[in-house]
This record gives C-alpha cells, structure tokens and sequence, in this order.
C-alpha cells in the first residue's frame, strides 16, 4: 500500500508539474490534497523519481520472470537458451553504454517513450491472460497487473518531464511523434501474440532493462551529478 501511495504521489506531481508556467524550475509534491508537509522539488528530482520506478519496474519483471521459469521449466536451462525475435527487435535499441551516450538527447528520449509505447498494449493484454494459468500463485498475477499499470504511468510521467523539458529549453522540440500506424504495428504485432507468456517476460525484462539503462544515461548527460 505504501508502495502505490508513493507511486501515485509522483504521478500526481508529474502531471501537475505540466501545468506550471514554463519558467517554474520547482514543484511540489503532496501525499494528499492540503498536506502541509509538501516537499518541494526540481525537474532534476523529479526525473530521479522517473528513474525509481522504471528501477522498480524492471525489478518486478525480473521477479515474475523468475515465477514464470520456476512454474514452466523447472530444469531452468531452456529459457535462457530461448533466441527467439521479440516484437521490438525491429527497433534499433543500442546495448552499449559509449554508443547509447552519443545519441542525441531528443534522440534517447523519443527511444525511450518509443520503447514504453510499444510494451503498453501486449502487456495490458498478457495480464487480462495469464489468469489462465491455474498453477500460478496470485502473487505472480498480482505481478503482471502491476507491471501494465506501471508501464502506461512511467510513460505518462515521461511525456510530462519530456514536455517540461523542453519548454525549459534543457532539449529542444525537435521530437517526432510517433505516427499512429507505427505506434500500432508495434504494439499489437504478431510476435508478441504468439509468444509463449515466458518468452513474452523475458522479451519485457530486457526492454525494461533497456529504459531503465537510457533513463540513467540521459539523466547525467542533462544533469551531471556524483552518481554519474
């Protein structure tokens, strides 16, 4: 419970933080409506809480992951074997840090919201489906709900540093949205229908691994800090 309250605290901050005026650098966070404990915090701050729970959402995968393997392959030698082509291997998404850090900002950023957009329609679909499997406890179902529900927020909370940023002027407005069409064809692709549920999570697991990777970099290339 603390968990969620804390999830739809920054949520709430992200989404107001988009009707500031643009040259407001602070925003305040509340655990509720009236609370006079409010903290106040910078775009910087609020892209750290962007990154706290993509951590918590590649963590998660990794979790329901390890149910699926344990319930389906009991050996625990073929999936790490499985070299199957998950439905965003069309897009380029670069593994090595020296690589990823020469993109251009606008770049990684339209990389990530990318990614996120693409995983939100399978896995709305996969946690309405996996409840078929009788021998899954109800907390790896409980898994796969919290994970769709924190894929559509961390997207929402990125459009909305995205949108700050650049009326800021820390990236420019150079980002092209994803066509419709495109956004569509990845989401509702082949391959991530006929996938097996673990081939499925392990396709997210390594996409999660991936935002959660660009997030850190693009942070410290805006803002470079010790824990750079």
């Amino acid at each position: 419970m603390r968990a969620a309250r804390k999830g739809y605290a920054w949520l709430c901050a992200l989404l107001w933080l988009l009707g500031k005026p643009p040259g407001a650098v602070f925003v305040a966070i509340c655990a509720r409506q009236g609370d006079s404990s409010c903290r106040f915090l910078s775009v910087s701050d609020l892209f750290d809480r962007v990154i706290q729970h993509s951590d918590r959402l590649h963590s998660l995968s990794t979790a329901l992951y390890l149910d699926l393997e344990k319930n389906f392959l009991p050996n625990g030698n073929e999936l790490g074997k499985w070299t199957g082509k998950c439905h965003t291997s069309r897009m380029l998404t670069p593994n090595g840090k020296e690589y990823v850090q020469k993109i251009p900002r606008e770049e990684l950023t339209q990389l990530i919201l990318r990614l996120l957009q693409a995983w939100k329609e399978p896995l709305s679909h996969f946690d309405q489906n996996i409840g078929h499997h009788q021998e899954l406890s109800s907390d790896s179902l409980s898994k796969a709900k919290q994970i769709s529900n924190m894929v559509h927020e961390l997207k929402t909370g990125m459009e909305k540093v995205t949108e700050k940023m650049q009326s800021m002027g820390i990236i420019s407005n150079s980002l092209n949205g994803m066509g419709s069409s495109e956004a569509a064809g990845l989401s509702i692709s082949n391959e991530a229908n006929v996938m097996s549920d673990y081939e499925f999570i392990h396709c997210f697991r390594r996409d999660s691994n991936k935002v959660q990777s660009y997030l850190k970099i693009l942070k410290c290339r805006i803002w470079p800090g010790n824990s750079c």
